[in-house]
C-alpha cells in the first residue's frame, strides 16, 4: 500500500467513526476531516466526481458546525449571567396573542415552553405576571406526566415565541453540553424568580413550574 492509498483509507475511516458519533459537534469536526482527506485523494487519482462530492459538504459541515458552537456558547453566556434567551428564536414561532387569551390552563398536556417577547402574560392561579424576556411552561418538560400545574392567560396584547420541547430535546441530543447549560440558566431563573438567586439584582419574573 502506497501513501495516497493511506490517505483514501484515511478519508474511509473518518467518515466511517463520523457516522458513528452520537453528539453533532464531534460529527461534524471529523466529517470536515474526512472530506480533506477524501479530496486530497479524489485529487491525487485524478477523481473528479469525488473531489466535487466532498467539496461540496465542506462549507455545509463548517456552516453546522458554526452554529452549533455559536449556540453553545450563547447558552453558556446566558447561564453566567446575560439572561437574554434571543438565541431561541432560531428554534421556535412567534405567535402574536390578544389580552384575555389563553395560552394554556392546569391540566393540559404541555409540549412547548414559551419566550415572552412583548406584551405582558399572567399566571392565573398566583397572580404573577410575566413580561418580556421571561419564559414560561419551560419545566412541564421536565414534570411527570407533562401536564400543566397552572394556567397562563395574556393580560395585554403581545408576541410569545413558541418553542417546541422536541426542539429542546434534539438540541440536547446533539450536544449534551447545551442540555446542561440549559438546565443551569433554567435553575438560576428559578431561584431568581423565588428570590433565592445569588443574582438578585436582575428582576426576572418568576417562571411558571408546569
Amino acid at each position: 500500500m502506497n501513501w495516497v492509498e493511506a490517505i483514501g483509507y484515511l478519508g474511509t475511516a473518518l467518515t466511517i467513526t463520523s457516522s458513528a458519533m452520537t453528539t453533532m459537534i464531534p460529527l461534524r469536526i471529523l466529517s470536515i476531516l474526512a472530506s480533506v482527506a477524501v479530496i486530497t485523494y479524489g485529487i491525487l487519482t485524478g477523481s473528479l466526481p469525488v473531489v466535487l462530492t466532498e467539496a461540496i459538504q465542506i462549507p455545509f459541515n463548517t456552516w453546522r458546525l458554526y452554529q452549533m458552537v455559536k449556540l453553545v456558547r450563547d447558552v453558556e453566556k446566558a447561564a453566567d449571567g446575560d439572561l437574554s434567551l434571543d438565541w431561541l428564536k432560531p428554534f421556535g414561532t412567534s405567535r402574536r396573542f390578544r389580552a384575555g387569551e389563553v395560552l394554556f390552563r392546569m391540566g393540559d398536556p404541555a409540549s412547548e415552553m414559551y419566550y415572552v417577547e412583548s406584551g405582558r402574560f399572567r399566571i392565573e392561579e398566583r397572580g404573577i405576571d410575566i413580561a418580556p424576556g421571561a419564559i414560561v411552561g419551560e419545566l412541564g418538560m421536565l414534570s411527570p406526566g407533562n401536564v400543566r400545574t397552572a394556567s397562563v392567560v395574556c393580560a395585554e396584547d403581545g408576541v410569545a415565541l413558541c418553542v417546541p420541547y422536541s426542539e429542546v430535546k434534539q438540541l440536547y441530543y446533539q450536544n449534551p453540553e447545551f442540555g446542561f447549560y440549559f438546565l443551569k440558566l433554567t435553575s438560576e431563573r428559578l431561584f431568581q424568580g423565588t428570590g433565592q438567586g445569588a443574582r438578585g439584582a436582575v428582576a426576572i419574573p418568576e417562571p411558571e413550574v408546569a
